[in-house]
């Protein structure tokens, strides 16, 4: 076995590993109950997944002496950049739809001169704790 095949069975496994990976977010997308479950199964695994194969694409490029293409870098460079991105501004767009939803905050004791962060208008049953 030479150093190419070897090259090749190590590829491989890189496919297999990020293939396993977007099987797992798309698992998670569709099984889980939650809406920040859901978004958290295929932002993280998917894109360690799409990495996993772009990086196996390179390598391949690589060992049969062909030039690496650019756009597989650039895939890569904007998969990192804008999954996490649009992951956090879709979780924050959903926490303040229920904002009603969202248990209060642990309060202080008001004893000990702590004062709690203001509580939102929406409970004004609470608002004289300090």
């Amino acid at each position: 076995m030479n150093y190419e095949d070897l090259f090749k069975i190590l590829l491989s496994g890189v496919l297999l590993f990020g293939t396993f990976f977007i099987v797992i977010g798309a698992f998670g997308l569709v099984k889980l109950d939650d809406f920040f479950r859901r978004l958290h199964a295929p932002t993280k695994a998917s894109t360690l997944g799409v990495g996993c194969i772009l990086a196996a694409s390179v390598g391949y490029h690589l060992v049969l002496g062909e030039d690496p293409q650019p756009r597989e870098l650039l895939i890569t460079v904007f998969l990192f950049i804008t999954a996490p991105v649009s992951a956090h501004l879709m979780a924050k767009a959903a926490l303040s739809l229920m904002i009603d939803k969202r248990p209060l905050p642990p309060q202080a004791d008001p004893d000990q001169g702590q004062c709690t962060l203001p509580l939102p208008a929406e409970h004004p049953e609470k608002q004289d704790r300090c």
